[in-house]
């Protein structure tokens, strides 16, 4: 029997801004360890499960997901690129479907990809207890025994024990609580965070969400698999189709429905690190309570979580703050504030403001850009390609581009001309001709693009060829 891990990748990177951005969620960064989150996610239930991944994600990020997975062995993952972001029913729903395709008694162990799990040896005994209760047709969810009056998380009810398992049937599920009843959730010991972690039959999840959600959810991502496409080495579930399906949770489709929900006890230092307070506290601190990370200077500081990507950063006598800085923004704030971030990137994107979107470094499937400088009619970047890889074939109308290489051979085509510029030499595009960037060597191409034109942004691209499915 397989035992599939199920990847819930989604995510608009909103509460931890600004190290996370809409377009490189949190999931992506290496927040705690050398690998990030999703690669945390894998690695730490790989030895227990025999099937491959399926990954549920936003299309906008499938090529820096497939590199990930492709840095930790995971090379022939299973990739569903979600048209839109509908919540985790519909999107455990896709990958329902396409699990029952292949391996239709696998054992799905659906995981969202952005948390924390410290004690790797006691998930993975709890991992053990799921499946075996799963495999008696049960849905198995974690609950951990919370620690705190978290007002952050859902909570989880426990009923009785089930009969000879570590496990208790499902009362009820519960919502984000205020302070005064997370107290008393904390003080009567029959509850648990919900940790959004569930273990079922493929078989048994599909019967549920045709059971319950049948019109709002099953239907329709049902359709939308059957009429999906592949894009290179994604699965692309129909548009139309899909979109149908409600924006809503599997706890409020199927979990407070169905009674063959079960809670197992997880305490395994699991956070879903959806603060940068949480982040705080599952990290290690100074003996004044502080963590920092980065070029960061303390003085008479205490209890802060402070973290430096470019400059230095300095303290004096402050406490209970989390301060983030990074190449293009600054966010100072108290802890018991910070499940507030979002609102700020709400503002920033009313503005207009691309700090909502992206960092200046961009991710690209061929490689990175990260901008330097602009002004007025110029703007200046540093572009690395991967060994091997390409930029599409295009044109724009409104800039020019001079390209400078720093390290490596670029090959570049302008127009019917196709032609090396080695280390150290630099080439011109002209406004209007149709270009393109390959890296033929073996290392990456770092070189530094000057443009210069009336309007320079990113959506001044017409495309006629690319390697990437974005022609």
């Amino acid at each position: 029997m397989d035992i599939r891990p199920v990847i819930l990748c989604g995510g608009s990177g909103t509460r931890l801004w600004p190290l996370s951005r809409e377009q490189h969620p949190k999931q992506l960064l290496s927040l705690i360890s050398e690998h990030s989150l999703l690669q945390s996610t894998l690695l730490r239930s790989e030895d227990a499960l025999t099937g491959n991944p399926i990954v549920v994600c936003n299309a906008d990020h499938r090529f820096m997901i497939a590199e990930q997975l492709r840095q930790v062995g995971h090379t022939n993952s299973t990739i569903i690129l979600e048209p839109s972001g509908r919540n985790t029913a519909p999107a455990l729903a896709l990958a329902v479907f396409e699990a029952r395709r292949n391996a239709p008694d696998a054992v799905l162990v659906v995981m969202p990809s952005d948390h924390v799990v410290t004690d790797t040896n006691a998930f993975k005994a709890a991992l053990e207890n799921a499946v075996n209760i799963a495999k008696q047709g049960y849905i198995a969810t974690f609950g951990v025994p919370p620690v705190t009056p978290e007002t952050g998380y859902g909570y989880i009810r426990r009923g009785n024990q089930v009969k000879s398992a570590e496990a208790f049937l499902v009362d009820s599920f519960v919502e984000k609580p205020n302070l005064e009843t997370a107290r008393l959730y904390l003080s009567s010991n029959e509850y648990y965070w919900n940790s959004g972690i569930f273990v079922a039959l493929a078989s048994v999840f599909e019967a549920e969400l045709k059971k319950f959600a049948l019109d709002n959810v099953f239907s329709a991502c049902f359709s939308a698999m059957e009429k999906s496409h592949i894009d290179i080495d994604f699965i692309r579930p129909d548009s139309m189709e899909f979109l149908a399906s409600d924006n809503i949770s599997i706890d409020y489709a199927v979990m407070e429905k169905t009674d063959k929900a079960v809670v197992i006890p997880l305490d395994a230092g699991w956070s879903d690190i959806g603060s940068f307070q949480s982040l705080w506290s599952t990290l290690e601190h100074d003996a004044n309570g502080n963590h920092i990370k980065g070029d960061v200077v303390l003085k008479d500081s205490t209890n802060c979580y402070v973290h430096s990507s470019n400059r230095l950063v300095a303290t004096l006598g402050v406490s209970n703050l989390a301060i983030i800085e990074t190449n293009d923004a600054i966010l100072v704030i108290n802890q018991d504030r910070t499940q507030e971030v979002k609102d700020i990137v709400n503002i920033l994107k009313s503005s207009g403001r691309p700090e909502a979107l992206t960092h200046h470094k961009v991710y690209r499937p061929w490689g990175y850009y990260e901008t330097i400088d602009h002004g007025n009619r110029y703007q200046v970047k540093r572009i690395g390609v991967l060994p091997g890889a390409s930029l599409s074939l295009q044109m724009h109308y409104h800039r020019a581009e001079h390209w400078i290489v720093v390290s490596g051979t670029a090959e570049v085509t302008c127009d019917e001309n196709v032609f090396l510029v080695s280390e150290n030499e630099s080439t011109y595009i002209p406004l209007g001709k149709r270009h393109r960037l390959h890296n033929p060597g073996k290392i990456t191409l770092e070189m530094i693009e000057v443009q210069s034109g009336n309007y320079l942004g990113e959506d001044d691209i017409v495309r006629f060829n690319d390697n990437y499915g974005r022609a």
